[in-house]
């Protein structure tokens, strides 16, 4: 990987380059790779899904904290679990680099590492940019293939629907309290899943084919996105307590000292995918029901147990601290 004291200021862009394109992965859907002006994917659908998302250093990882191997694998999954929020399936990446001249060469390709850990057997790195800034900046675009089947929006949940959920809640909230509180060795599974969240990415096309009637991507806390879902279909979203702390999260919060209902509701990062399901429906893949939708009405978008929720805040804001 190149010696520790090896800076990206010490090699050109071409060199760079060459260092780092053989660790990324090539994927099933690309036709021309990284190496030209762009890269070719194959579309069999016809539609493209396209999100994109960005990392910056100290807003969003802390080199302190993980490794650049970390950092990759976590900006796969936050852009690839867009994507399965869509009922698609995840089919490239193109990365931006902003690196600031004496980012370590090691550390570039650790990223490369992570990327390929994170992207899985099936989807390509296939092409990006490279910009020396004084900031460390990671920018993912991921596409994305939706198989024949209706892209599912956030906006077509109705009251009597099964609100579901698939993935973890609340473990990247507690990895990240452990990380503040300096307290990461005692709590090694949650901080692993805060570092490398695991989008349960083959979820999306399951619930799209199972007739999922709204999906989305929980990133910035179960509350903040929940209330996303119900504003855009109309709706109240009820969620049930008892469905949303697992014994994972409740031996973290003991640990820490805190609720483990405000990790599950407000700690965002896990990357799950919540979805609502016509009643009477069998819940696929990994979901489980925690809640019902019901008819729109005055007051909070989002209630626990048929009443506002009494946690601290809803989640993440990027402008709020």
């Amino acid at each position: 990987m190149g010696g520790s004291s090896e800076r990206v200021a010490d090699l050109d862009e071409t060199e760079l380059i060459a260092r780092f394109a053989p660790l990324l992965p090539f994927g099933d859907r690309t036709e021309i790779g990284p190496g030209d002006d762009a890269a070719v994917l194959a579309a069999p659908d016809a539609r493209v899904v396209v999100t994109t998302d960005l990392l910056v250093e100290g807003h969003h990882f802390r080199r302190d904290w993980g490794s650049a191997t970390d950092v990759g694998h976590r900006a796969a999954a936050q852009n690839l679990a867009d994507v399965a929020a869509m009922g698609a399936s995840p089919t490239g990446l193109v990365v931006g680099l902003v690196l600031p001249p004496q980012t370590e060469v090691a550390w570039v390709l650790g990223l490369a590492e992570g990327l390929a850990a994170g992207c899985g057997p099936h989807v390509g790195v296939v092409g990006g940019d490279l910009s020396a800034g004084e900031s460390l900046v990671v920018a993912v675009t991921a596409l994305g293939d939706l198989g024949g089947r209706r892209p599912v929006l956030r906006s077509g949940a109705r009251p009597g629907d099964v609100l579901a959920h698939s993935g973890r809640l609340g473990w990247a909230a507690a990895g990240l309290a452990a990380l503040e509180a300096g307290r990461a060795a005692e709590l090694g599974k949650a901080v692993g899943a805060f570092l490398r969240p695991e989008p349960p990415l083959a979820d999306g096309p399951a619930a799209a084919d199972a007739g999922a009637t709204a999906l989305l991507d929980v990133s910035d806390g179960l509350l903040r996105d929940a209330g996303r879902l119900a504003r855009a279909s109309g709706v109240v979203l009820d969620l049930t307590a008892a469905a949303l702390v697992d014994a994972t999260v409740a031996a973290a919060a003991a640990t820490l000292g805190t609720d483990p209902l405000a990790l599950a509701l407000t700690g965002g990062e896990d990357h799950g995918l919540l979805a609502t399901f016509p009643p009477g429906s069998a819940l696929p893949g990994g979901f489980r029901a925690i809640g019902t939708v019901r008819e729109a009405a005055a007051g909070a978008r989002v209630t626990v147990d048929g009443a506002p929720p009494d946690v601290a805040g809803l989640g993440w804001d990027h402008f709020r601290a």
